[in-house]
């Protein structure tokens, strides 16, 4: 078998987009987002705004997912408008943000479990000081879980990708039911008291608010980019989808809009039962040992047996969106490598399961490492930072096309054209600086890892030749 199968319908397309989506983000990020910009309200503000963003973005991603529904997505889309070498950086980058996004996964799936059992102390603890920031590593039994996660997922993904799109869509089920019912059970249960005196959901002192600044509300604008961000992993696996003219707008779109709403009633029903210390001190980087805030949240009407319950609901979803994200990321370095711009053994396609078996492999190699040195927020912060670059370039990449390739087949055109791209090509760069300014630190490292790729590029441009 040399070329993928299109094995991926409608229903498994929605599922891989709301399945990614709805991952980790919306039951932590809330906390990280009101430590930066000190209210409810300016919280709210972020997701709405970050909403508004992530459907300019899907809007986008559909005429370029319709233009060329190959596999591959943001590298053939930046490679057709702009040439080999920021194709070819992308891959580099697709490589290690999509094993870093996995890491996180990883790492939120030991955050959720530990809500369920006691897990022991890191068994090693140090803070590194990187750029003048303090960034704590600790390793202990939470890695090694989520290193597990990450095998059995690459294993499932490996089997087939009509096999990994069943699995998709039965966790996705399973996680858009709960959200519902976690809504309802705050609006409908919720016994008034916030959760704070609920056993194990005591709320610690927190830090005045901070003063409010545009580099702190971009800064929680990123966090909740990363709970959105699922839009752009379709595409990758266009190749795989039956009718991809018709299926991919309609399940980037459509599942868009499922997730904005679903989002906002959730942080809607957050800060409805909680005082807003107990999101603040929920669990992040700066209280990385409390319950997540989703958890508190479900704690106000399902009592003090609630943490167990509501963190199954979040490792089922934490587990839904891993496993969409190794089966579309691990189309990229496939599409790169059929160009010559990549290692060619990853270009190879499992006999019988038809997958790119080499690139699913490594990044579940490269994952289990990444897992095994960050935390949440900071993985998070690193991959959504280049999530953020190629999304802006991506943008400009349909400006280019829509000259580039004036006459090829559009079945579906972005409306409002240009104001639509323009505006979220802007957005995107403010966001751009405003994490430059709040998280140098992270920063620091994506450009590091964005300039790896640089010598490399050489060798494989005189191969493509």
């Amino acid at each position: 078998m040399t070329e993928l199968r299109r094995d991926l319908t409608l229903v498994h397309g929605i599922a891989i987009v709301v399945g990614i989506t709805i991952g980790t983000g919306i039951f932590l990020k809330s906390a990280p987002m009101a430590q930066a910009v000190g209210s409810p309200l300016l919280v709210m503000a972020a997701w709405v705004v970050a909403g508004v963003v992530a459907m300019l973005g899907a809007l986008c991603f559909a005429e370029l997912g319709t233009l060329l529904p190959r596999a591959g997505g943001e590298y053939l889309y930046i490679r057709t408008a702009f040439g080999d070498l920021p194709g070819f950086l992308y891959v580099c980058m697709s490589f290690i943000i999509g094993a870093a996004s996995l890491g996180a996964y990883g790492a939120a799936f030991s955050i959720f479990l530990s809500d369920i059992v006691t897990l022991p102390a890191p068994w090693f603890e140090r803070t590194l000081d990187i750029f003048g920031q303090p960034v704590l590593w600790q390793f202990g039994l939470r890695q090694m879980i989520g290193i597990a996660v990450i095998a059995i997922f690459t294993g499932v993904n490996l089997a087939g990708v009509a096999f990994g799109g069943r699995v998709q869509t039965f966790l996705t089920s399973l996680k858009v039911i709960a959200l519902v019912g976690l809504v309802a059970g705050v609006f409908l249960f919720a016994d008034g008291n916030g959760g704070a005196e609920a056993s194990g959901s005591a709320v610690m002192n927190v830090t005045p608010a901070p003063v409010f600044t545009m580099s702190a509300f971009g800064f929680a604008m990123l966090s909740a980019l990363w709970a959105y961000s699922g839009w752009q992993y379709l595409p990758m696996a266009a190749a795989e989808v039956r009718d991809p003219a018709r299926n991919v707008p309609r399940a980037v779109i459509g599942g868009g809009l499922l997730i904005v709403a679903l989002y906002l009633s959730v942080n809607a029903a957050y800060f409805h039962v909680l005082p807003f210390e107990a999101v603040v001190t929920s669990s992040s980087t700066a209280h990385p040992g409390a319950p997540a805030v989703g958890a508190r949240a479900a704690e106000t009407f399902l009592g003090p047996h609630a943490l167990a319950i509501a963190a199954i609901i979040f490792l089922i979803s934490t587990v839904g969106s891993l496993n969409g994200v190794l089966l579309t990321r691990a189309r990229v370095p496939y599409a790169a490598a059929r160009d010559g711009l990549f290692f060619k053994y990853f270009a190879r396609l499992s006999p019988g399961a038809s997958v790119p078996a080499a690139s699913v492999a490594m990044h579940g190699v490269l994952a289990v490492l990444l897992a095994a040195s960050g935390t949440f927020d900071q993985l998070t912060n690193m991959a959504t930072l280049i999530f953020v670059l190629f999304w802006a370039l991506s943008g400009i990449a349909l400006l280019v096309l829509r000259r580039k390739l004036a006459d090829a087949p559009r079945p579906f055109r972005v409306p409002v054209y240009p104001l639509v791209p323009l505006a979220f090509i802007l957005i995107m760069a403010g966001v751009l600086v405003s994490t430059i300014v709040e998280s140098p630190a992270e920063a620091a490292a994506a450009f590091g890892l964005l300039a790896i790729g640089l010598p490399l590029y050489p060798f494989f441009r005189r191969r493509a030749g």
